[in-house]
């Protein structure tokens, strides 16, 4: 059976000889490659091929990488399971009766089932972490302006990171020493952590690490999720790592700040598919409104129109201080409660998602249900921080992830703490 994967399978090779040679990577299919479909999982865009490269698949090129397709994923990147694309969901690979997370859900399905050796994911509260704890695989969400953004298919540009899927933390250090580093095509890029070698840090070495477990975000979490989290982490105290619990009182406001931000952006960047320039035509007949509202209700899935609606309200007039605002404020916190934790710890950890994978089709008539389930992940977003998320074992014979989150640019210290939990 299918897992439905990938949107478009095809081959572009590359003629360099490069660190990456000889491996094949999904591209997921928010990102832009040159005369190569580029869907955003949306019939929106189902006909869209861009004329350029994103810089990291440029990156991808130059070191010698073969793209074997573009990964499916929830619509916009808008989804928690990689149900909302507009080509029907992915499979599991460990379970097919399961969603393999989302919104990167093809890129980790692609990798887990070895239907590619490597994947790009982007993540804005999640999106690389969930699938890649729900599939069995390591996924790296980078710190905010570690890699570029150019080329990548804007959902809410404050937030959202170009990472790598893997199946060892290893290989997704090593992808992401590939593609990370400043670009003059994205002003929101730094000069910090390019000279890194991250793939050199999964030594394992984790001898008097000292790890943080923020108690609100593993209390909520489901038992067997709990149970192997706190195996992993003796794992860690036996190699030589201590841990002790640390309270972030912010992160329970983190969910409700996350998506009103989120969807706010969204509303304002999605506003340019119009139909007109790009995107799904609504047609003229002398009303341009009629036309753009045709195309936007033709082109748009569910999740998208709700979230579209959802951030507009949000900034609009009577309600931006009321709710965008304060979900500033709340962001704001979260930063503080972060800063104030790594002054004490070197990293932090929890369950990557709460809960083991959903059944297919469990959480589309709840969306509240689907938005709860980053609880974990959308933190690590709103303080533009690195994480990590890596196998920390299984409940009911499903994978469960372990999430490790540093300080900025601490990308070699999650990725030392993970291959120690890998080994």
């Amino acid at each position: 059976m299918s897992l439905n994967a990938f949107i478009t399978k095809e081959t572009v090779e590359s003629d360099e000889d490069g660190p990456l040679a000889g491996k094949s990577i999904a591209v997921k299919d928010n990102i832009s490659t040159e005369g190569l479909r580029t869907t955003c999982g949306s019939e929106m865009l189902e006909d869209y091929v861009p004329p350029y490269d994103a810089t990291v698949v440029e990156r991808l090129k130059d070191a010698g990488a073969t793209i074997v397709g573009k990964a499916n994923m929830d619509e916009f990147g808008m989804g928690t399971t990689t149900e909302t694309s507009a080509y029907g969901p992915t499979k599991n690979p460990v379970d097919e009766s399961r969603v393999p997370g989302g919104s990167s859900g093809g890129s980790a399905a692609a990798v887990a089932a070895g239907e590619a050796d490597l994947a790009l994911g982007t993540d804005t509260g999640g999106s690389i972490r969930c699938p890649a704890a729900f599939c069995g695989v390591v996924g790296i969400k980078p710190t905010y302006g570690l890699v570029s953004r150019y080329g990548l298919v804007a959902y809410a540009n404050s937030l959202e990171q170009i990472g790598p899927i893997a199946p060892s933390v290893e290989e997704a250090a090593a992808l992401l020493d590939v593609i990370a580093g400043p670009d003059d095509r994205d002003a929101t890029t730094r000069e910090e952590g390019a000279d890194s070698n991250f793939a050199a840090a999964a030594d394992g070495d984790v001898e008097g690490l000292t790890i943080g477990v923020p108690t609100e975000l593993v209390e909520g979490a489901d038992e067997g999720v709990k149970a192997a989290f706190w195996d992993a982490l003796d794992e860690l105290e036996a190699q030589g790592a201590e841990y002790h619990e640390v309270s972030m009182p912010s992160t329970e406001k983190a969910v409700a700040a996350y998506y009103v931000i989120a969807m706010s952006e969204a509303s304002s960047n999605l506003a340019r598919f119009d139909g007109v320039r790009y995107g799904k035509s609504g047609g003229y007949e002398g009303n341009w409104n009629e036309a753009f509202a045709r195309a936007r209700e033709e082109g748009f899935g569910s999740e998208v129109k709700r979230r579209i609606l959802l951030g507009t309200y949000a900034l609009s007039a009577g309600y931006h201080d009321k709710y965008y605002a304060k979900a500033q404020d709340a962001r704001a916190w979260v930063k503080q409660d972060f800063d104030a934790a790594f002054e004490d710890v070197d990293v932090l950890a929890s369950p990557t998602m709460p809960v083991p994978p959903f059944e297919l089709g469990e959480s589309l008539d709840d969306p509240l249900q689907m938005y709860l389930a980053d609880a974990n992940t959308v933190p690590v977003n709103l303080a533009n921080l690195p994480a990590i998320s890596v196998p920390a074992g299984e409940t009911d014979g499903l994978p469960v992830g372990l999430q490790l989150i540093g300080p900025k640019f601490g990308e070699e210290t999650i990725v030392r703490a993970a291959s120690a939990v890998e080994n």
